[in-house]
């Protein structure tokens, strides 16, 4: 079971504070530490941990962050011989998380804006490998867009988790087999305005008209609906333990979505394993400590069932 992966990496300094400033407002009382993060990286780490064999393209800076992405990826145990070494500084996403588990981030993207076609097009050989090709958004438009391209030039099954969310370009759509977004994100996609008036059933199936594939879309503890050419069919949620973070629980869930579809799980199943390991994630702090392993992840199942 292969897995390549497309994406970010960044250095994520987090602080939990007691609230989230206001404009103008300086709040003390919080707790710093800082992490690896960045999605296309916590996607690589939460696959392989879930026991497939990852292939990683990103950008990181000849910096301290940048060698520490390296040794965090070699612990790991995802490939990262292409990962490309920037001019500018790796990516650094300041997190703040409230008490309720909320979180607010802002990213300063670095090397990840050198991340090109041609630094894309160097990883052909991973993605013709692959099962399947996550992309995820926190890299140049170009990047998206050539990844797109190339997994369905090798064959390659596509995922696309839409984050952050921005529309994308006409070309992209009917390049996606599956495609991930979250409530926030769907009307971003859709270029649809704050007072849409759209519910969650209509959002997924025109995401899936767009893309001619499979829309997955996740709702929090809602659980997540699966629209295909068959129908919409709703997946329950997995109840999380305690809610201490959701920071990292959307790049959880895509990983284990990927691994159950490489696996050959029928999708509506797939986002089921998906959702209990979004759930293991918002149960723990931080982010590649929240990540779960496949035993983890099995007993949380078990439990539930």
């Amino acid at each position: 079971m292969k897995i390549a992966v497309v994406g970010s990496y960044g250095a994520g300094l987090t602080m939990r504070v007691p609230k989230a400033p206001a404009a103008g407002e300086t709040v003390s009382g919080g707790s710093f530490a800082p992490g690896p993060g960045g999605k296309g990286s916590n996607q690589a780490v939460a696959a392989a941990r879930l026991g497939a064999e990852v292939a990683l393209l990103t950008a990181v800076g000849d910096d301290d962050f940048g060698r520490a992405a390296r040794e965090l990826w070699r612990a790991e145990g995802v490939g990262a011989d292409q990962v490309l070494t920037a001019t500018a500084p790796t990516m650094v996403g300041f997190i703040l998380v409230e008490p309720s588990g909320e979180n607010r981030i802002a990213i300063a993207p670095g090397a990840l804006d050198e991340l090109d076609a041609a630094a894309v097009e160097r990883f052909r050989a991973e993605i013709a490998a692959a099962d399947i090709l996550v992309v995820s958004m926190e890299i140049p438009e170009e990047a998206v867009a050539a990844a797109l391209r190339l997994g369905r030039a090798c064959g390659t099954r596509t995922l696309l988790n839409p984050a952050p969310a921005r529309p994308l370009p006409a070309e992209c759509w009917p390049l996606i087999d599956v495609i991930t977004p979250n409530q926030t994100e769907a009307p971003v996609l859709l270029g649809l305005d704050a007072a849409h008036g759209l519910g969650d059933d209509d959002l997924v199936r025109a995401l899936r008209e767009r893309t001619g594939g499979v829309a997955v879309l996740t709702r929090g503890g809602e659980g997540a609906l699966v629209a295909e050419e068959s129908g919409i069919t709703a997946v329950a949620p997995c109840r999380a333990n305690a809610v201490v973070d959701t920071t990292g629980a959307g790049d959880s869930f895509t990983a284990a979505l990927a691994v159950a579809l490489a696996e050959g799980l029928p999708v509506a199943r797939a986002a089921g394993f998906a959702a209990a390991a979004g759930a293991h994630t918002v149960s723990v702090a931080g982010v590649v400590p929240a990540l779960p392993t496949r035993d983890q992840l099995n007993a949380l199942i078990g439990n539930a069932s």
